[in-house]
């Protein structure tokens, strides 16, 4: 079976010079126990993130080779080194890796292999996804709260765009069809302005 082995560190927390802990603590382990199940190792992804981010570029990569079927697991030393995302969003990826055929298994968690016929991993896994939706209800559920106590004061400007847009602005030609050209919509505009239509 060909896999992929996927490593995480974060900062260590006892150092104080924001040092990364050493992924190859892990690696050591991961490569050990591919090699005594006779797995050919795809590639090696490593992180040196927090897990909580989900823009980490090794596991980005490591996601889109798994889409592209170049492998046929992901193996790992524990599901928090996989990610450290909301349980729903981690339960996204396992649910999307198991429609790929790609399986995820882990050295030191036991229960987690979906590679095989695994009733206690699927037992367990049901429980997550479970949990995962309860999280993603209570998410919604206090979101609501906060808007509705922000319109109760008056404070709701609609919810906020991501960083990434342009602040919005106020349109001079709203309820004109866009697309018309300009000269077409500057004499309808004035138009209405003069009260022609």
């Amino acid at each position: 079976m060909k896999v992929a082995i996927y490593a995480r560190v974060s900062k260590d927390e006892h150092e104080k010079d924001n040092r990364f802990q050493n992924p190859e603590n892990q690696l050591r382990v991961l490569r050990n126990y591919c090699k005594a199940k006779e797995y050919e190792i795809f590639k090696e992804y490593i992180d040196k993130k927090s897990g909580a981010d989900a823009s980490r570029e090794s596991f980005r990569e490591m996601l889109y080779h798994a889409e592209l079927k170049l492998f046929d697991a992901i193996i790992i030393w524990k599901l928090d080194r996989f990610s450290r995302e909301p349980m729903y969003v981690v339960m996204g990826y396992i649910n999307k890796l198991k429609k790929r055929g790609i399986g995820l298994v882990s050295t030191t968690e036991t229960w987690l292999d979906t590679t095989a016929e695994n009733p206690v991993s699927e037992l367990i896994l049901s429980i997550m996804a479970w949990f995962s939706a309860e999280e993603r209800r209570k998410i919604s559920e206090r979101t609501k709260l906060g808007i509705a106590k922000k319109k109760e004061d008056g404070t709701y400007k609609g919810g906020k765009r991501g960083k990434d847009k342009k602040p919005r602005r106020i349109r001079s030609d709203r309820g004109i069809k866009r697309g018309v050209q300009k000269k077409t919509r500057l004499f309808i505009k004035e138009s209405i302005e003069q009260g022609g239509f």
